[in-house]
């Protein structure tokens, strides 16, 4: 019995073969077996609420109110948030940053939208 890899994105152990690719039924993640079988380095693929694939260096915008651990302000709609960095995040925060008169904090990527 052949063992297939674990998914390189989300570390699924559920992948099954499809011609020459393996997919991940649990992140829908595609990737070719040549790729180092399966321990081929995906890079992080990070998506706002839109659906535009972030970079680092991008600038995001709130769509929603937060609330901040440990604060009594939160960050407002539409608060402009430059120079993002994109982080592997086991919990859904994958955008580390430097939030205006909130300081540095991890978001997750579907509270904000490309600017």
């Amino acid at each position: 019995m052949q063992i297939l890899p674990k998914c390189p994105k989300c570390g699924s152990e559920y992948t099954y073969e499809d011609g020459n690719l393996y997919i991940c039924p649990e992140c829908a993640f595609e990737w070719g077996k040549e790729e180092d079988n399966g321990a081929v380095e995906a890079g992080l693929v990070v998506k706002d609420a839109n659906g535009n694939i972030l970079q680092d260096g991008d600038t995001v915008t709130v769509i929603k109110d937060l609330k901040v651990k440990g604060s009594s302000d939160g960050i407002k709609v539409g608060t402009k948030i430059k120079g993002i960095r994109l982080v592997e995040g086991s919990d859904g925060h994958n955008i580390d940053c430097k939030v205006p008169g909130v300081g540095a904090i991890k978001l997750k990527q579907e509270f904000v939208k490309k600017a």
